[in-house]
């Protein structure tokens, strides 16, 4: 059944979700004068100002805690195992199509994260709610609530249960190459790190994140720079490898030009998640003073997952001596990178990218934790024994998830992430203009010398948002009020 769903998802609508998804992403760009790259140097400048680690009152997530969180969600069995399959499946060509569906998507990501942003929910504790959900129902209004319903459903079928065992599997099998450790011994470990942590809630998910993340990127990217230093003769050779064979000049590399771009869109998508509306949901719980900042940081983070690390895994693995890539390879999913790792540095390189890959999928399913609670939560906020089952569901995944297999893991998670897509990428079109919107707002008070723009909702509303979500801190709200009398009179 997975595979007929796979084959009519990705088979005969591939066409609709490549329109959808490039359609976006290109559309955006082009109609943000692109974002992604004009504001490049501004993720760098926002995430060294003192900004980006700022909380209010209420101890909200910090924009640099968003990110690590939305870069845990990013970073995980995606980019190890799953660039891994990219190109045993798709030839080496499918990483291109990985690069370009980043690139956009990093104004895909920008567009989703500023809605999310900007439709927030104040919560009575002070805290925020927000995500696809959210901007579908505020921003298209009431009528919608159906879809918004039906994502929440899908987002928690796909990150909350077909992601999480995606990752459990993907340590699982790790370990057992590495190590020799049962299957079922490394989920019920995992499962109890897991359990430890969920039940603290977000902002203890966010600090572990905090610590976790940083260093486990900065550690895997580390080693690949050591790699290609290593073969730094044979990178203009891999880059040509890659060209050609995504465009179908290397015939007997992968399927084809067809099995490179559908590789390279299916796992180019499952590893920056940019169309999926996950990070929204964590975009939007930030304290930010204004939408289009926490937009600039998550396309940042795409930029971190699919050109950097995605990238660091692929030159890991075709400038080694296991990849043959006129025969294919011996090995597949995360046992090719480690064999690749080992080949480059020694057989301590298998235990190495068990380390990180364990990390990386760690931080994944808290953060997957988290995107099930927030779907939850849109149907049902004061249920507690809800949410507990939920927990418990999650502990239990991560044990089915090690023992089961990679077809079975794989099938669920491609047919619920491609109908998620599909819903969200709908409901940004559909909102395509709010997001333009934002963003001139933002490059406005750019263009008149402010280095920090400041979002005030009372200037926009038609567009009926939460005012308490919008509340300024004191200091904001004087600069503001100074701007405005400032200002010239209209």
């Amino acid at each position: 059944m997975l595979d007929m769903l796979n084959e009519l998802l990705w088979g005969k609508v591939l066409l609709v979700l490549l329109v959808l998804l490039v359609g976006v992403g290109i559309g955006f760009t082009v109609a943000s004068r692109f974002v992604q790259f004009r504001y490049f140097g501004q993720m760098f400048r926002i995430l060294g100002s003192g900004q980006a680690f700022k909380r209010n009152k209420h101890g909200h997530l910090s924009s640099f805690q968003a990110l690590v969180l939305s870069v845990a969600g990013r970073v995980g069995g995606g980019n190890i195992a799953g660039v891994a399959v990219a190109i045993t499946l798709g030839g080496p060509g499918a990483i291109f199509w990985m690069w370009l569906v980043g690139l956009m998507g990093m104004a895909t990501s920008f567009l989703e994260c500023t809605l999310a942003q900007t439709y927030k929910e104040a919560e009575g504790d002070g805290t925020y709610r927000g995500g696809p959900a959210y901007y579908i129902v505020k921003g298209l209004g009431k009528q919608w609530r159906w879809l918004a319903a039906f994502y929440s459903v899908l987002l928690l079928l796909t990150f909350g249960f077909a992601f999480t065992a995606l990752q459990s599997y993907a340590v699982a099998t790790s370990f057992g190459d590495a190590f020799g450790v049962p299957v079922l011994y490394s989920g019920i470990a995992l499962a109890m790190l897991v359990g430890l942590i969920i039940f603290g809630g977000i902002k203890r998910i966010a600090r572990i994140s905090e610590f976790l993340v940083p260093f486990m990127a900065v550690s895997y990217i580390a080693i690949a720079l050591l790699v290609i230093a290593m073969n730094i003769g044979e990178i203009p050779g891999v880059i040509m490898l890659i060209v050609k064979s995504a465009f179908g000049l290397e015939p007997l590399i992968g399927g084809g030009i067809g099995a490179a771009i559908m590789m390279g869109l299916k796992r180019g998508l499952f590893s920056n998640e940019a169309g999926l509306g996950s990070a929204p949901n964590v975009a939007a719980v930030a304290y930010v003073p204004h939408p289009a900042n926490q937009g600039i940081v998550q396309a940042f983070s795409v930029f971190i997952d699919t050109v950097i690390i995605c990238s660091a895994t692929a030159f890991l693995i075709l400038l080694s001596g296991v990849y043959d890539p006129t025969a294919g390879a011996g090995v597949e999913g995360i046992a090719l990178t480690q064999a690749a790792l080992a080949d480059h540095v020694g057989e301590w390189g298998r235990t190495f990218v068990s380390l990180a890959l364990l990390l990386f999928a760690f931080s994944t399913i808290l953060y997957n934790y988290y995107l099930g609670e927030n779907s939850l939560n849109f149907f049902s906020r004061d249920n507690q024994n809800l949410f507990n089952a939920f927990r418990v569901a999650i502990v239990l995944l991560v044990c089915w998830g090690a023992t089961t297999d990679l077809g079975t893991v794989f099938g669920f998670a491609d047919v619920t992430m491609g109908l998620l897509a599909v819903v969200n990428l709908v409901a940004l079109i559909l909102l395509f203009k709010c997001g333009l919107r934002i963003l001139n707002d933002y490059d406005s008070q750019r263009r008149q010398g402010i280095k920090q723009p400041i979002f005030d909702a009372n200037q926009h509303p038609d567009l009926e948002l939460d005012p308490k979500a919008w509340e300024l801190e004191p200091e904001e709200a004087e600069a503001l009020k100074q701007r405005l009398a400032s200002a010239p009179a209209k």
